[in-house]
């Protein structure tokens, strides 16, 4: 049963359905959005595109490619079980992402990989739990673990420490930020007043900070009460975002740990709302939506 996904995928991929012609000159990908959070799923089974920075960079440039916040890689074998790569718009590779674990569960889900309402997918992050939540596969609620505060594992430099409303300078101006890490670095910063054009002014001084050494997401955050936060997103290779699942759960878990909030809290972002909820041992679960876009064929000319 466990290699059940590989044989499913290998009958998916088959040439002879697809058509060997087909397999060399175009790339299928499947694009999907989680509140405007969007990603191209490229299945390992049907394309034999050779993965790089460039083509990735390239795929996702909007108005010149095909346009996404990253590209979704699998399934692939971690660890021998069933996983997926994740890469950012510039062809970076994250460790994880929150609406893409919800977009590629649709996926596995629509294409028939797996059959099962709850199921696990590797990342470079670790073992993600899955559950469906409705017949449509739309609705999905993930245990994201637990965030981490410790400096030398977000990392931050300096003394071994947790990072919280602690003092940094971003561009001249001084700002008390909470930093963590939940599977990938984040710098959440609460404010009076939330806007994009501050998220994009502050986001890549931020980003290429010299206290962050593997670069950082930034989350500014408003709070509206004990149940209710706004955010605007700059994500470590990608820019600004209309939403992120892990973005979410970073400027939940700050909240909360600061006293701020409750342990079920809505997270307001311009691409709609996750509910992040926050269990007495910290683990974090979200729950997202995501929806299907389209099918889409690139000729393998476009990368020449």
């Amino acid at each position: 049963m466990e290699n059940s996904w590989k044989t499913t995928a290998l009958q998916t991929g088959n040439p002879k359905q697809k058509g060997n012609q087909a397999m060399r000159d175009s790339i299928i990908m499947t694009k999907y959005q989680g509140l405007g959070n969007d990603y191209l799923v490229l299945d390992a089974n049907k394309n034999q595109l050779q993965l790089q920075g460039k083509k990735i960079a390239l795929l996702c440039q909007r108005g010149f490619g095909l346009g996404a916040d990253g590209v979704l890689y699998g399934p692939v074998d971690i660890n021998g079980k069933m996983g997926m790569r994740i890469f950012n718009s510039d062809g970076s590779e994250a460790a994880i992402s929150g609406n893409g674990v919800c977009i590629f569960a649709k996926y596995l889900l629509d294409n028939e990989y797996v059959k099962e309402k709850k199921f696990a997918i590797e990342t470079l992050s670790g073992t993600i739990e899955v559950e469906c939540l409705n017949a449509r596969a739309t609705e999905f609620r993930v245990n994201m673990g637990k965030a981490s505060f410790l400096s030398r594992e977000i990392p931050v430099t300096g003394e071994i420490r947790e990072v919280i409303d602690e003092p940094f300078t971003f561009n001249k101006e001084d700002y008390k930020a909470t930093c963590l890490t939940i599977g990938n670095p984040h710098c959440i910063i609460f404010m009076d007043q939330v806007s994009p054009e501050k998220v994009k002014e502050l986001g890549p001084y931020v980003e290429n900070a010299e206290e962050f050494p593997e670069k950082v997401n930034l989350q500014i955050c408003h709070q509206i009460d004990k149940g209710n936060l706004d955010i605007e997103i700059w994500e470590r290779g990608s820019g600004y975002t209309k939403a992120s699942g892990t973005g979410s759960c970073a400027a939940a878990i700050a909240a909360y740990r600061r006293g701020l909030m409750e342990n079920r809290i809505n997270v307001n972002q311009p691409g709609g709302m996750i509910q992040i909820d926050i269990k007495e041992d910290g683990t974090i679960f979200m729950t997202g939506t995501v929806g299907y876009i389209a099918e889409v064929s690139v000729a393998e000319s476009f990368f020449s």
